[in-house]
């Protein structure tokens, strides 16, 4: 995966449209990959895990090259459901609940005494809920401190709601990816070495 990523990385950081928001926005990728490649022997994680990790890194990367308001992806979104908005950032917010669920549960279901029912659901979708609360507050400090220059990192796009809209989407992510992903990760982590 890091064949992919490494190679998306450097490809976004040439010529984005605003290199602020670019750092911003690709900074849990530049924590991430060393992180991830620190631990990898001593606990790996399952291939689904990897996967999303990778996908999520995609995701960041391409919207720290135009800004989440400025895709082209988001454009064709926009034009396809005619809508009045860029929606890149609406991608980016249920991936936020959708990939750390799958964290969450992996790292609960190997590192605590929960099982796969009960309360690690509720826990999963309260950390993912955290997780994108303490985003938001970024991106207030952010605000605060780099006034209109942290716009295109914000991309609200005029939306008064969209903080709301951000952290709702974040917790669909998350049940989302509990309801599809559950049995297949069970399935993977079945077969991972438990440290």
């Amino acid at each position: 995966m890091l064949a992919v990523v490494l190679p998306a990385l450097l490809l976004s950081g040439i010529g984005p449209y605003d290199r602020l928001t670019w750092w911003l926005e690709v900074a849990p990728v530049l924590i991430a990959v060393p992180v991830l490649l620190a631990t990898y022997r001593r606990f790996p994680l399952t291939p689904l895990l990897y996967g999303l990790i990778a996908l999520h890194a995609l995701i960041l990367m391409y919207g720290g090259h135009y800004t989440y308001a400025r895709t082209p992806l988001g454009f064709w979104i926009q034009d396809l459901f005619d809508l009045a908005r860029n929606h890149y950032d609406r991608i980016g917010h249920v991936a936020q609940g959708f990939v750390p669920a799958i964290a969450a549960r992996e790292v609960l279901l190997r590192r605590s005494p929960l099982g796969p029912r009960g309360w690690l659901p509720f826990l999963v979708v309260c950390v993912c809920m955290a997780i994108s609360v303490t985003y938001e507050f970024v991106e207030w400090w952010t605000a605060l401190l780099a006034g209109g220059a942290a716009e295109d990192f914000l991309a609200t796009q005029g939306d008064v709601w969209d903080t709301q809209w951000d952290m709702f989407l974040a917790t669909c992510g998350a049940i989302t990816a509990l309801a599809v992903l559950s049995p297949l990760h069970d399935r993977q982590l079945a077969r991972v070495r438990h440290p």
